[in-house]
């Protein structure tokens, strides 16, 4: 049987904590956002009503799809960065970076340009009333202009990241979270209307930017970003890299972020803001579950190159293993409290909003699928099969939108949630996970056996034991924090208690202990 070992994960205790330091900063990240979200949203309700905050992200989620123009040359950004900084080469990434601000700076051009065309022409798109299409023009515009300005400023976080020092940008991530809900709860109690909140916010967000381009020059103060260093040859070298993350961007975006746009487009902005209770919920739960598997790629990278297929079985084991500990009991207990979280949350202010319950249970499904095969997929698109991923991603994509567009108009929102839930599905269980594990040499039924039955049958147990508990939630918050946090201490007992044996527990407090600067293992029986 496949084990995890010392081989799957940083072997110098400083590298090893270096990349618990960013993704635990990167975790108090989400954290904040989740928490900002929660507390927001029902008071942007409150002071905005239900269609304007319906309207407000109908229009926001315009602008967001005008990040396709990316071209995968984010990701390529970061990896031609860390391959240069090994090398010591101050001239290649100053001609990396020169390189791609210039072309982002004319995609952020375009950006906004396309942005500002359909801002002008929103009551086209949507069904809204005139009043409805003017605020939203201007709504647009204003969310645009970060996005537009994010393409050339993006090279800057690439600099961070290729020299591995991700939780300086964590820092100014939460305090400009903090900073854009200060400044929107500050405008609507003085009065103020969606506009001027808008407005206001993007201020920070864009002042938030030049910020990130302090930190880039602090870590790397040899960068310099000049037209002298465009190089067509670097354009080319980049290209090579993104195209086919590109496709993988389009195809996930395909799958989580057109869902806003076509229950607009058939119900209109109330439905969309019942939708948001939902949508909030599980893409906070998809960021808190899925941060491991970005710190496994360039594992599954050094692996591939050096044709260690032990290690990419390790991988595969330990990462989906992982992956679905920490998406589980989330899962469950969103399957089996969620109409009491809604309920407490923004059902007795807007009982419309209570619709939002069966979304949360299906699409709960959908992420516990999708992140518990995040392993597989980083296998794949690290280990050579990035082509077979991108055109899958791509086809469950468009199957995705085809379904929802079907359904919706019998079943509302909860056809675009199946809509969602069947092509992810399909696509995770038939087609990807049963592709990494051929690309390992590891049996589907083993890798089932060991990476998936273990933390899946304690989250059936807390599931059902949280179902029957949950008039004990009390109808508040807390009650059903409260709840949640006893199934989630139930749940870990179950799984490092009976799911898993000796070794393996043994294992996992090495690497805590080594996390914490001991080495003294103690014995566990």
């Amino acid at each position: 049987m496949p084990r995890s070992d010392s081989d799957v994960f940083p072997q110098d205790g400083s590298a090893l904590r270096l990349v618990a330091w960013n993704v635990s900063s990167r975790y108090a990240a989400i954290l904040v956002d989740t928490a900002l979200g929660l507390v927001m949203l029902p008071f942007n309700i409150a002071h905005l009503g239900q269609s304007a905050y319906g309207l407000w992200l109908l229009s926001a989620s315009i602008t967001t799809h005008f990040s396709i123009l990316d071209l995968g040359y984010g990701g390529s950004l970061i990896k031609f960065i860390a391959q240069y900084r090994a090398q010591r080469s101050v001239q290649a990434l100053n001609e990396i970076t020169s390189t791609l601000f210039f072309v982002f700076a004319l995609f952020g051009s375009l950006a906004y340009l396309g942005a500002a065309i359909a801002a002008f022409n929103l009551g086209w798109i949507f069904k809204l009333t005139p009043d409805q299409a003017e605020t939203g023009k201007w709504v647009v515009l204003a969310v645009a202009l970060p996005l537009a300005l994010n393409f050339p400023f993006s090279v800057y976080g690439g600099i961070v990241g290729g020299f591995q020092r991700y939780h300086v940008n964590s820092v100014v991530a939460i305090g400009t979270s903090l900073a854009v809900a200060a400044v929107n709860v500050g405008v609507l109690l003085s009065g103020h209307g969606l506009v001027t909140m808008v407005f206001a916010t993007t201020v920070v967000r864009v002042a938030s930017y030049f910020i990130y381009r302090l930190n880039a020059h602090r870590i790397f103060p040899a960068l310099r970003i000049r037209l002298a260093y465009f190089q067509r040859a670097r354009l080319r070298e980049l290209t090579g890299f993104s195209v086919y993350s590109a496709l993988i961007d389009w195809g996930n975006r395909l799958n989580y972020s057109l869902d806003q746009m076509v229950i607009g487009a058939f119900m209109g902005p109330a439905a969309v803001a019942v939708w948001a209770v939902a949508e909030r919920i599980i893409s906070g739960t998809q960021l808190l579950t899925n941060q491991l598997n970005g710190v496994l790629f360039p594992v599954v990278v050094d692996s591939d190159a050096l044709q260690q297929q032990d290690r990419l079985q390790r991988v595969l084991i330990e990462g989906t293993r992982f992956s679905l500990l920490m998406v589980l009991p989330i899962a469950a207990t969103l399957l089996a409290l969620g109409h009491n979280l809604v309920e407490a949350w923004v059902g007795r202010r807007s009982p419309a909003l209570m619709g939002a319950v069966p979304v949360i249970q299906l699409l709960a499904f959908a992420v516990a699928v999708r992140v518990g095969n995040a392993s597989g997929t980083i296998i794949l698109k690290g280990a050579g099969l990035h082509k077979m991923l991108a055109w899958t991603n791509i086809l469950t994509g468009v199957v995705n939108v085809a379904l929802s567009i079907a359904l919706v108009r019998r079943f509302g929102l909860i056809g675009v949630a199946v809509g969602t839930l069947i092509p992810i599905a399909f696509a995770s269980i038939v087609v990807l996970y049963p592709a990494a594990c051929r690309r390992v040499g590891l049996p589907l039924m083993a890798a089932v056996r060991h990476a998936v039955i273990p933390p899946l049958w304690p989250a059936v147990v807390v599931g059902c034991m949280l179902a029957l508990a949950r008039d004990l939630a009390a109808g508040t918050l807390v009650g059903v924090a409260l709840l949640a946090a006893a199934g989630g201490l139930i749940y870990l007992g179950l799984f490092f208690g009976i799911a898993i044996g000796r070794s393996d527990r043994v294992l996992y407090t090495t690497k805590a202990l080594e996390l914490l600067g001991r080495r003294t293992v103690p014995s566990l029986t």
